[in-house]
């Protein structure tokens, strides 16, 4: 599955299309979350979708399919960690999502975020560890308006070529990210410093 699939889900079932993408994530579905969401965002730059409802649909599809990752594992506890152990593809990422857990505690559910893979298995481990469901909403849905924000806003700016990027911050996590908005930023200031200069007289 890439974005013109999910484009074309797009098409026929507009902003439901962008919930259930991201809602359905906590089971796998073959396409990265970030490119769920920047592609949300190419397309009400494109005006495909309206932003305000396109980026809200979006929200809400990544904090409800996260919070889906935390009921189960309120309601079924350590049966869930010992499958999850048993899978050797997702042994590495429980250890990383444990560590976040042992050194940031609450947290770890904001740093989660930028974290692919790890970010579904966050909310798991603290369900297990019985976090409150007020504690939990505080950070996740927090963290999540900032992640979705960033991501959405990527995707406008970014229109036709969010597949290729959305893969890379896929792969690289929070360094892509990082590199991304740095470079974002200078470009940012230099044209910002380009334009005052032509705008001064004799520019």
């Amino acid at each position: 599955m890439n974005a013109d699939l999910l484009l074309h889900w797009i098409g026929h079932f507009g902003y439901t299309a962008l919930f259930f993408a991201l809602w359905l994530g906590i089971v796998g579905m073959p396409i990265p979350d970030e490119v769920i969401v920047m592609t949300g965002g190419a397309v009400s730059g494109m005006n495909i979708l309206l932003p305000l409802p396109a980026f809200v649909l979006t929200y809400l599809g990544v904090v409800s399919g996260l919070s889906v990752g935390f009921m189960i594992g309120r309601g079924i506890g350590v049966p869930i960690l010992e499958r999850l152990r048993r899978r050797s593809r997702l042994e590495r990422y429980l250890e990383v999502s444990e560590s976040l857990m042992r050194k940031y505690g609450s947290l770890a559910i904001c740093l989660s975020y930028f974290l692919p893979v790890v970010r579904h298995i966050v909310p798991y481990l603290v369900g297990v560890n019985r976090m409150t469901y007020k504690r939990y909403a505080l950070y996740a849905y927090s963290a999540g308006f900032v992640w979705t924000l960033l991501f959405f806003s990527m995707g406008r700016a970014l229109g036709s070529r969010v597949e290729a990027i959305g893969e890379l911050l896929y792969r690289y996590g929070l360094y892509a990210a990082a590199l991304i908005i740095i470079a974002g930023g200078a470009y940012w200031v230099v044209r910002q410093s380009r334009n005052k200069r032509l705008s001064e007289p004799g520019g």
